[in-house]
């Protein structure tokens, strides 16, 4: 690490901050009565949930942002054990592992987000830890334990959350600790040896004071095999942990300290060979999509810590003042084996470095007509690494190394007016202002690996890439909606914003190929349109939500890396172009009666390229290729059905719910490729849950793809000799089951 944690975390420990104490909402309490910091969701009693995407807390019917809410107990208990679970549960949202590692997460939003994890590459959806932003998708794939709920705010989100929200942002919202003594342990087993311990406790110390943390050690054997090493393939081994303490001093100052730590030494993915490689049997698909030969090695490990302090104070029943003071950093080293042989011919070692700190000063406003939130922003962050590129039948490696700093400076303010007690306008913009200073070396070698990575034999040849340069980029993220409740529990509403994700550098810039690679790359923006419908119908029993969108995006950011005649692959960002997305969400949920409810959701994204502007077989004029590239990782329609049914059994509640998801046709790249393309699919799960009368005791089983389906969540197309004709992808989760015991004390 190039500053250390505790460095960092002696400067949060010092930090003087002071809040507001949190308050429970309850079923019989109005929103507007809850303090801005409030956290907690309503159950289902009478269909009220309350949310913060909007910095306070307000009911979700209120809200005019086409939104997700999942309790952290609806996803524990269909046996969902990360977040990319989300993404059966939301319309037009996809959510992936990355090769790699386990925890290494690929996230689009209504056909807007990131794939490539190299650092110093922005994300297009944002993720956020208790309202601290995490910055890099190593160890972004957030395991379910300790959470209150997970929101998820579809559409750019610049105005609130600012840059790199241009899809949307997803908050992960973990449970406040309260003033009770109280725990929770669960442990699970299923199929492939899976063993998953989790618990939770809450000491108080005295009326004010607070502390409690939780654990998760999750292992499980691998859904496959290394055939050359013997190692397991698609397993899991992490532990994970996070510790906080509270002090409510009064009734108007709350402060909370919290740190988290994951560590990942799962083996790395390296995926399986779609096509042969003539007959050469060392180059010919696996038995099982799950399998590899990859002879790169086993090593993977990869650290997500962070330490956050948060601070409120009530000023005045209108005025609270809110501080969130952060610190994160992350390592990684892992190894990739794109031609999943035994040999060297395509074989990528790794190491990942970042670390970031963030200030963020809010002004909560929460008066009778008059509600919003101001506030100031600042991000220090730096992102840096190295790998080789090793072409084994060449005897050459490529070493790529390379660093970016950015400073982030904004000032943002939503403010919401009651005009009626019917007719409600908004209006918020944000200022942001990013600095960045990218290195990039990439330099040719005669053996197998640089010097970097093990081979002091390597001899050293052409420099491709050497540069050290700055850019800024600056931007205004508007947004305004007006919402009309022609009665209670049922809001119109049609907005409009803006969103940008930040400019930068090329880490895998060849400038020899590219020159143009050290000017660095444009930021993207987005211009989104929406309407919508939150209701409650049937007294409370039904509650509908209804999105219609269109947006207009400019110069996407591509990642193109494509194989060189002349050896190596050559790697660029082109900022695309124009393309128009419109699309239709649509969420249900009904609650007849208390042993019932039955959930639908439906996502429809139409993601057309107008103009897409790239450089062909090495010509110096841009060529727009719109009508032969398709957005990546965006399925036209996604839908999913679930119903619980639960009766009186053995002294408890006995529930049951079955669950189908779909997706359909969608290419892992612009460029499609039917080979590596994965078809429409449908997966099943089911659940069963005993919890005993006094809510103590549970005992689960979960079934997920009952039916078995293989389905690509990524890949790779090298095609050539000279690569292997490397053709690789990765899969997601094969038919599991686990059951689980839990216990709350």
């Amino acid at each position: 690490m190039r500053r250390t944690f505790g460095i960092r975390a002696g400067l949060l420990m010092g930090a003087a901050l002071v809040a507001s104490p949190a308050l429970a909402q309850t079923t019989e309490t109005p929103p507007e009565t809850l303090a801005a910091s409030a956290s907690v969701v309503a159950d289902q009693g009478d269909g009220d949930i309350v949310v913060t995407a909007r910095r306070r807390a307000e009911s979700v019917i209120d809200v005019p942002i086409a939104m997700s809410v999942v309790t952290g107990d609806q996803l524990t208990r269909t046996g969902a054990v990360d977040i990319t679970a989300l993404q059966d549960k939301t319309p037009n949202l996809t959510l992936q592992i990355a090769r790699g590692s386990n925890s290494t997460l690929i996230a689009f939003s209504r056909g807007v987000g990131q794939q490539d994890p190299l650092w110093g590459f922005e994300p297009g959806v944002g993720l956020y830890l208790d309202d601290v932003y995490v910055a890099r998708p190593q160890g972004a794939v957030l395991d379910i334990f300790d959470v209150e709920r997970v929101e998820v705010l579809r559409g750019p989100q610049g105005t609130l959350y600012g840059r790199n929200t241009i899809g949307g942002a997803i908050k992960y919202v973990t449970k406040r600790l309260g003033n009770d003594f109280a725990g929770t342990a669960r442990a699970s087993y299923g199929a492939y040896n899976q063993l998953d311990l989790i618990g939770q406790v809450t000491v108080p110390l005295g009326d004010t004071l607070s502390i409690g943390g939780a654990v998760a050690r999750y292992k499980r054997d691998g859904y496959g095999r290394n055939l050359t090493t013997g190692a397991d393939q698609y397993d899991k081994d992490v532990l994970a942990a996070r510790v906080s303490a509270e002090w409510t001093p009064t009734d108007s100052i709350f402060v909370r300290l919290a740190g988290d730590r994951t560590l990942d030494r799962s083996n790395p993915r390296h995926g399986t060979r779609l096509l042969a490689n003539g007959t050469d049997p060392r180059y010919a698909p696996t038995p099982s999509v799950y399998d590899t030969r990859a002879g790169i090695g086993d090593r993977n490990r990869v650290v997500a810590q962070g330490l956050s302090l948060t601070g409120e104070f009530q000023l005045s029943d209108l005025l609270t003042f809110k501080s969130i003071s952060a610190y994160r950093e992350g390592a990684t080293n892992t190894v990739i084996d794109f031609d999943n042989t035994a040999l060297p011919t395509l074989d990528v070692p790794a190491e990942y470095d970042d670390w970031q700190f963030t200030q963020e000063l809010q002004l909560l406003i929460q008066g009778d007509r008059l509600q919003g939130v101001v506030g100031l922003y600042y991000l220090d962050a730096d992102a840096s690494g190295a790998f080789d590129t090793v072409l084994g039948l060449a005897n050459t490696t490529t070493l790529t190394s390379g660093q970016v700093r950015t400073k982030s400076y904004a000032a943002f303010g939503d403010i919401s007016y009651d005009l009626t007690d019917r007719l409600k306008v908004s209006a918020g913009l944000r200022y942001t202002k990013d600095d960045k200073t990218g290195t990039v070396f990439r330099r040719n070698y005669t053996g197998i690996r640089s010097p970097r990575f093990g081979n002091a034999a390597a001899v050293p040849g052409l420099i491709r890439t050497d540069y050290t340069n700055d850019r800024s980029f600056d931007q205004f993220t508007p947004r305004v909606s007006i919402s009309y409740e022609p009665r209670q529990d049922l809001n119109l509403y049609a907005s409009w914003g803006r969103g940008f994700k930040s400019g930068g550098f090329d880490m895998r810039g060849d400038a020899v190929f590219t020159p143009t690679t050290v000017n660095g790359y444009d930021p993207e923006k987005i211009t989104s349109y929406e309407v919508g419908m939150k209701g409650a119908f049937l007294d409370r029993t039904l509650f509908l939500n209804m999105a219609g969108y269109y947006s207009r995006y400019t110069d996407q950011q591509v990642t193109i890396q494509v194989p060189n005649v002349n050896g190596g692959i050559a790697s660029f960002v082109d900022n695309a172009g124009k393309a128009d997305i419109y699309g239709l969400e649509i969420e249900g949920r009904m609650v007849p009666s208390r042993n019932f409810s039955a959930q639908v959701s439906f996502g429809y994204t139409n993601a057309d390229y107008k103009e897409f502007l790239t450089f062909i077989g090495g010509g110096t004029t841009p060529v727009d290729v719109s009508n032969q590239r398709v957005f990546q990782n965006t399925p036209e329609f996604t839908a999913a059905a679930s119903f619980t049914a639960s009766t009186d059994f053995a002294g408890g509640s006995l529930s049951v719910t079955p669950e189908v998801t779909l997706r359909s046709d969608y290419s892992l790249f612009e460029i499609p490729t039917p080979a590596l393309d994965q078809d429409g699919y449908a997966l099943v799960n089911a659940a069963a849950n005993w919890i005993s009368g006094d809510g103590r005791y549970r005992i689960g089983m979960a079934l997920r793809n009952l039916t078995d389906q293989r389905y690509r969540v990524g890949g790779y197309n090298f095609p050539g000799a000279l690569f292997g004709n490397s053709i690789i992808g990765y899969y997601g989760p094969p038919r599991t089951a686990t059951a689980t015991f839990e216990v709350k004390f």
